[in-house]
């Protein structure tokens, strides 16, 4: 009976960490829709971790956004715990009620964006560059305000459909 309770167990482990979408948040929010996430400047910190390895990379991020009627631009400004910098700009469409699509410079297709009560879905694929190598990812986020008024982004990342790491970004108003 023991190697039942411990296969079953070890199951639910690797089935948890084979996550292809970050969990909802628990807990009263605020509601948020993108617009509201992502209004002005905004200062934050991240870090991606891989699965497999533990590894992590640690990044801050100012970002600037502007709204003009239903386009919202969102550019930001990244630095790496390496001394890598990148700017990436993400230009997002309204596309109806609790919908946006979305472009960015690494981008494969648009994106999609629902707006949910409580939270956004962001789900996207990008090709990151490496020197020669391009390395093609996909991200499905969730993003919410947090208790203490940050927008916090929870993400699992997979390759070929595999996950493989997560990032969490939490971005606060200045």
């Amino acid at each position: 009976m023991s190697i039942t309770r411990r296969s079953l167990l070890l199951g639910s482990v690797a089935l948890t960490a084979c996550a292809r979408v970050p969990a909802s948040p628990a807990g009263p929010l605020k509601p948020i829709t993108l617009d509201r996430a992502f209004s002005g400047y905004a200062i934050g910190a991240g870090v991606f971790r891989v699965d497999l390895t533990g590894a992590e990379r640690r990044f801050t991020a100012r970002l600037h956004s502007q709204l003009v009627g239903d386009r919202l631009t969102v550019v930001e400004d990244f630095v790496y715990d390496d001394g890598e910098e990148n700017r990436l700009t993400w230009v997002f469409d309204r596309a109806g009620p609790g919908r946006w699509t979305g472009q960015r410079e690494d981008t494969v297709r648009f994106p999609e964006v629902i707006e949910t009560e409580n939270e956004i879905r962001l789900s996207y694929t990008a090709d990151f560059r490496s020197g020669s190598d391009v390395t093609r990812l996909g991200f499905e986020d969730v993003i919410y305000f947090g208790a203490d008024g940050r927008v916090i982004n929870d993400a699992i990342v997979t390759r070929l459909g595999v996950p493989v790491g997560r990032v969490r970004f939490e971005m606060q108003p200045v």
